[in-house]
């Protein structure tokens, strides 16, 4: 039985260039492993209709040694809040799945299909994308690769246990308070969010959450996390937000790194932290300075508010679009409705906070070289619960396990999640390494040093003898 699957983007690449393999039987291995196993997880929404005929056009170019990009062939997921033509865009919701299928890419996918890439299909996301776990009315709740009873998080939960399965050699999917980072440490992968502008986007779904959310990879490497974030990044005139300069790459030699276990006064499971004190360790070995200390930006009224962001969004989005009224799941409408009654002048007072959040993480960064902290406050939970009620024997509320992520979008920073060892319940762990503006070149640079001396991806047990 061939394990294609088991290859990630630079190994599947590597095979292709030798003829060892073909986008058309991996293509089809793929299809017959989401069949097989997905049932399980409930991780895809729609497959691609097309994936045959893609598949065959890629291997064309390879027998006429004209492959676009080292993702040439390569089987990518897509997350369903982004825009990929001939398949819906649910977003979750059946106010976007009666649309039916999209006509174009939004930008971030156009690139990726530019350079080879074969979308095997679209992956599950809360509705709207606004919850830290995967579940909606439309497609039911998805499950954890490594325990299909416990959440693999959210909002990217369909795309992060798809390629945990190996139901897909990558993904891509958005962070707009932690939707890449704390799903890749729920399942043992990496994954990154770009700074605000470094992938562009045009053409897809509309924004409930301002500039705060971009598009990201996950992958089980850094290495085909680069591969992937390479091909999307670079400024593009229709998003005005995208940069126009590159950072020179940065020396990854003696950096100067702060550790933050802990946010205040706010929880985190002591398996986390022991784990992530085990990968401080990791880095000291890497010559790297570590420093542990408190986070250095005032957060505690930017945590306060951070709801009210999506409900805001929400109640803006509602207005734009009627049939929300009528198609959206009530606990969204209600949120709509506590979004409208936010004052202005609060609202704006969120945003001087933000500006000045920024500020402050540019001042921080003339001085340190990273900041590193948990990447989830708590282990995943029961995977038909919104969230965890307690953290270490404290009650929480809905973003008590999210503690660490949001800011981290209000800054505008990168930052890729990495698995620390496993937790003693067998559970992945992850940790964050946030750096400054476009430093994703030291970020996954850091990660692959990293997996060097700790250690590469693990499959989950039940699929070391798939």
């Amino acid at each position: 039985m061939s394990t294609m699957w088991k290859l990630g983007i630079t190994d599947l690449a590597a095979a292709f260039r030798a003829g060892s393999a073909d986008p058309v039987s991996v293509a089809a291995e793929y299809r017959a492993r989401i069949t097989r196993i997905d049932p399980e997880l409930n991780c895809y929404v729609a497959l691609n209709p097309n994936l045959e005929k893609e598949a065959a056009e890629s291997a064309a170019r390879f027998q006429k040694s004209v492959p676009r990009s080292a993702l040439e062939g390569v089987p990518i997921a897509v997350k369903d809040n982004l825009v990929v033509s001939g398949m819906p865009a649910s977003w979750g919701s059946a106010v976007f799945a009666d649309r039916g299928n999209c006509e174009t890419d939004e930008l971030p996918i156009a690139r990726l299909r530019a350079a080879g890439a074969i979308i095997l299909g679209k992956t599950n996301t809360p509705e709207f994308a606004v919850e830290g776990y995967t579940n909606n009315r439309l497609f039911g709740t998805t499950g954890n690769a490594w325990n299909s009873k416990l959440t693999p998080g959210g909002s990217s939960g369909g795309s992060v246990s798809a390629v945990a399965a190996g139901m897909a050699a990558a993904a891509i999917g958005t962070d707009g308070g932690g939707s890449i980072r704390r799903p890749a440490g729920y399942t043992g992968l990496c994954g990154l969010k770009p700074t605000i502008g470094a992938v562009p986007r045009s053409g897809g779904l509309p924004q409930v959450l301002l500039d705060f959310e971009v598009a990201g990879g996950m992958a089980r490497s850094a290495a085909d996390l680069r591969l992937l974030h390479d091909v999307m990044a670079g400024p593009d005139r229709a998003d005005p937000m995208s940069r126009r300069r590159a950072e020179p790459p940065m020396p990854r030699e003696n950096l100067r790194v702060l550790y933050v276990p802990l946010l205040g006064e706010n929880p985190c499971d002591p398996g986390i932290l022991s784990r992530c004190a085990d990968a401080v360790d990791v880095l000291r070995k890497m010559g790297h300075t570590v420093t542990e200390g408190h986070i250095p930006f005032e957060l505690d009224a930017l945590n306060a508010f951070w709801s009210k962001f999506g409900q805001v969004g929400l109640a803006s989005m509602r207005d734009a679009i009627p049939e929300m009224a009528t198609k959206a799941s009530q606990k969204y409408l209600d949120m709509a409705d506590q979004g409208a009654a936010v004052p202005a002048s609060e609202f704006y007072g969120a945003l001087d906070q933000v500006r000045e959040l920024r500020a402050a993480a540019s001042i921080f960064f003339a001085d340190w070289d990273a900041i590193m902290i948990p990447s989830a406050a708590a282990q995943p939970w029961a995977a038909d619960q919104p969230y965890p009620l307690t953290i270490d024997g404290q009650e929480v509320g809905p973003r008590g396990h999210a503690i660490y992520t949001g800011w981290v979008n209000a800054a505008g920073l990168p930052a890729i999640n990495l698995p620390a060892q496993r937790h003693d319940d067998g559970m992945p762990v992850g940790f964050q390494l946030i750096g400054d503006m476009f430093a994703e070149d030291l970020l996954l640079g850091l990660g692959a040093d990293y997996e060097a001396l700790n250690g590469g991806w693990v499959w989950p047990e039940w699929l070391t003898n798939d």
